[in-house]
């Protein structure tokens, strides 16, 4: 690997994690982009947010295969997946979340 050629204060300027990407905002543009009806996102890099995982429910899914369900979720979040370090989903239809619910008995 060849070293990096530029200022210490530009290459970190590039290097950093936009403050901007939060589990609040993921979340916020998760039920805005995709009508999501349940989503938990969490920062799972010790709060510094370089990378998130997070569960979502949206009618959107329903028909689609897991990875259609992903592309979907990484077109809806493209501009902030690419500010961060890692993201992983796990997406459910509205249909299956119903039918997780009413065989544990919750809502």
């Amino acid at each position: 690997m060849e070293p990096v050629n530029m200022p210490a204060t530009e290459f970190l300027e590039n290097t950093m994690t936009d403050p901007t990407v939060t589990e609040a905002s993921l979340k916020a543009a998760l039920i805005e982009r995709l009508q999501a009806t349940h989503v938990e996102v969490d920062d799972i890099s010790g709060g510094c947010g370089q990378s998130f995982k997070a569960f979502v429910v949206s009618p959107q899914f329903n028909g689609l295969t897991s990875i259609k369900r992903h592309r979907l979720v990484q077109a809806a979040l493209k501009e902030e997946i690419a500010k961060i370090h890692a993201w992983t989903a796990r997406c459910q239809s509205t249909l299956e979340w119903e039918k997780h619910n009413a065989a544990n008995g919750t809502s």
